[in-house]
């Protein structure tokens, strides 16, 4: 088993620490299965050619997840070589709630409800906080090959990810 390496980041400006860090730059993605809110399975393999923004938020209960959720598909909605995933632990009955309020052409939104691995191969599970089994807020940009070009752990997770850079990374 290879070494963790758990990363800090703040929420309210409190300390909190995801269970490792998020895969490198040039590392290939970790698969995964997550749940849409029609409760079908989605994975890498399920997006063959195509770029992928990984919006990872706790809760699309959330304005700053909402916000990044809206952002993030809006830059890419015109764009035919790129999805947006939105990866939160909400239950598919609530990411359900939220997409009736928004245009998502290329973008699916995913619950790890089913996979808490998920969070643990991808570097955002938190631990040991009062949050701990939800999502860190993280970007990761993959290329065509599932291979990381880009990666951010948000450092407060009442803040934004820095969109220019993650979309500069497609």
């Amino acid at each position: 088993m290879s070494e963790l390496k758990p990363q800090t980041f703040t929420i309210h400006g409190q300390p909190a620490h995801t269970f490792t860090a998020l895969p490198a730059a040039g590392a290939l993605a970790p698969a995964f299965r997550l749940a849409d809110q029609d409760f079908k399975d989605w994975g890498l393999g399920d997006f063959p050619g195509k770029k992928k923004i990984l919006n990872i938020v706790p809760s699309l209960d959330t304005s700053v997840c909402q916000i990044s959720a809206r952002k993030f598909n809006e830059e890419v909605g015109r764009r035919s070589d790129t999805v947006v995933l939105t990866i939160s632990a909400d239950l598919p009955f609530a990411q359900a709630r939220f997409c009736k309020t928004l245009q998502a052409p290329n973008g699916k939104f995913l619950s790890t409800f089913r996979s808490p691995e998920f969070g643990m191969d991808y570097g955002t599970l938190i631990v040991e906080h009062a949050l701990m089994g939800l999502q860190a807020r993280a970007v990761i940009v993959l290329d065509e090959h599932n291979r990381v070009k880009y990666g951010q752990l948000v450092p407060e997770m009442t803040q934004e990810p820095d969109y220019a850079a993650a979309l500069a990374a497609l």
